[in-house]
């Protein structure tokens, strides 16, 4: 089924996007330069576990599985930003692995999201010093949410997400200080191989505090 979503976009911040020693920064309509959402979270996470994952399957393969995952994250978010844009051939050019990643997605897409805010939306912080890309800003059940798209080889478990709720949450507080809208939920869906996708569900304001610890510290 083919869903028409209501749109009541809001209008887009200007910012513009470089890299800095191999870091995204956002650049600013003043100038001002800020580190992505990710990048900040990629360098106060303990990242013991990804380490421990690249020695035991070795470094070239590490990064063919991780370009692999970057290629396919990339065209499932694609096609997700033309559906929920309510673009007829939302599935063009796609390839047949991320089709199949798409249509489960698609129905969560038709039963549970309506009313759009922003798609691939910027959003920055002067307080948290911050900047990024929001892939979806909706209703969520009813409620305005941040949702975001992932991609997975594997299901995977809640403790090992930490950093998807907190950069939800970052940009859901992005948003309220920009665009003065509440957007009290957060919600990740994953696309998981030969799996239905895992959809997590919560309430921003758990996360609120750890934000804080990470991206006011100097």
């Amino acid at each position: 089924m083919r869903k028409i979503f209501n749109h009541n976009l809001v209008t887009e911040v200007d910012v513009e996007t470089t890299s800095i020693d191999g870091k995204r920064y956002y650049v600013l309509p003043d100038g001002r330069k800020f580190r992505s959402v990710t990048t900040v979270l990629s360098d106060a996470l303990d990242k013991t576990a990804l380490e421990e994952w690249r020695k035991k399957v070795g470094h070239e393969q590490a990064q063919r599985i991780s370009t692999q995952a970057a290629r396919r994250g990339t065209e499932l978010h694609s096609i997700a930003e033309r559906y929920v844009q309510n673009e007829d051939n939302y599935l063009r050019d796609a390839m047949p692995s991320s089709v199949d990643s798409f249509l489960p997605l698609k129905r969560i897409l038709n039963e549970r999201v309506d009313n759009i805010l922003g798609v691939e939306l910027p959003l920055y912080s002067v307080a948290l010093e911050t900047a990024g890309r929001c892939d979806l800003i909706a209703e969520f059940d009813g409620v305005p949410s941040v949702i975001d798209f992932k991609t997975s080889r594997k299901l995977k478990k809640e403790e090992w997400i930490e950093s998807y709720f907190l950069q939800c949450t970052v940009y859901s507080m992005m948003f309220e200080w920009i665009y003065k809208i509440k957007i009290p939920q957060i919600a990740i869906l994953i696309a998981v191989d030969h799996e239905d996708p895992q959809v997590f569900v919560k309430d921003r304001g758990q996360y609120v505090n750890r934000v804080l610890e990470i991206f006011t510290k100097k």
